[in-house]
């Protein structure tokens, strides 16, 4: 199997393709399916019907090895979708990890201020060795390749915890390859598959552009979300 590489597709087509129990560690950011769209009416194909939901972590759950762990993302307003479709997948709830930000990404009836992940088990996973906290401090991206760019910040720390080193990274909703990038840059093998053709492109050369200069192009993605975090404050 090929590794080191996104894959342009359906990840309920491109999962049943790969072997399993190949992968050590799931990181994930599917769509929330809450019809989202940003500011420069960006969008994210397939954010609106669950119908993919269970077939996808039906999927994932046979390709990570046992004893394994999945990270998933999720949308809270969906909490019951997802959170029946990693049960009928096979995995077990064994935490839930909070990432609060500094700014509010809505205001309605609250300012929504924070993102959630649940931590998914297959099997019974060893405790790493330094276990990490639940509660991790949220960096704006600038959101520059996706919609819902997640920082690399708070994806390095659940890779180096979860996956042991060499170990590989799946991210069946790459997006624009940040959990690829982390991996990477981390000692880690990576797969992604994302469907959207833009963002297939944008991850390609994101990861191309890692791997031309990484030291430099890590300092420039750090930086920049460093100027973003300080122009959040200020304003």
């Amino acid at each position: 199997m090929q590794t080191n590489r996104i894959i342009l597709g359906d990840c309920c087509r491109v999962m049943p393709t790969l072997p399993p129990a190949c992968a050590d560690f799931i990181l994930t950011d599917p769509p929330y399916l809450v019809n989202y769209k940003d500011r420069e009416g960006r969008s994210i194909k397939n954010d609106i019907e669950a119908d993919w939901l269970m077939p996808a972590f039906r999927e994932a759950y046979r390709v990570l090895k046992p004893d394994s762990l999945c990270v998933s993302f999720y949308g809270w307003t969906k909490t019951d979708l997802f959170y029946a479709a990693w049960k009928a997948a096979g995995f077990r709830i064994v935490g839930h990890i909070t990432f609060p930000k500094r700014y509010a990404s809505a205001s309605r009836l609250m300012r929504y201020s924070h993102e959630n992940a649940y931590l998914l088990a297959k099997g019974s996973p060893r405790p790493p060795e330094h276990p990490i906290g639940d509660v991790i401090d949220w960096n704006y991206s600038g959101n520059r390749h996706h919609p819902t760019e997640k920082p690399l910040s708070v994806l390095t720390p659940l890779i180096e915890s979860f996956c042991p080193r060499g170990g590989l990274v799946l991210d069946p909703f790459a997006g624009s390859a940040s959990t690829l990038v982390a991996a990477r840059s981390v000692g880690r093998q990576y797969l992604g598959i994302e469907l959207d053709p833009t963002y297939h492109g944008a991850a390609v050369r994101r990861l191309n552009g890692y791997s031309a200069g990484q030291a430099a192009y890590l300092d420039r993605e750090r930086a920049t979300s460093a100027s973003v975090c300080y122009m959040e404050r200020a304003a």
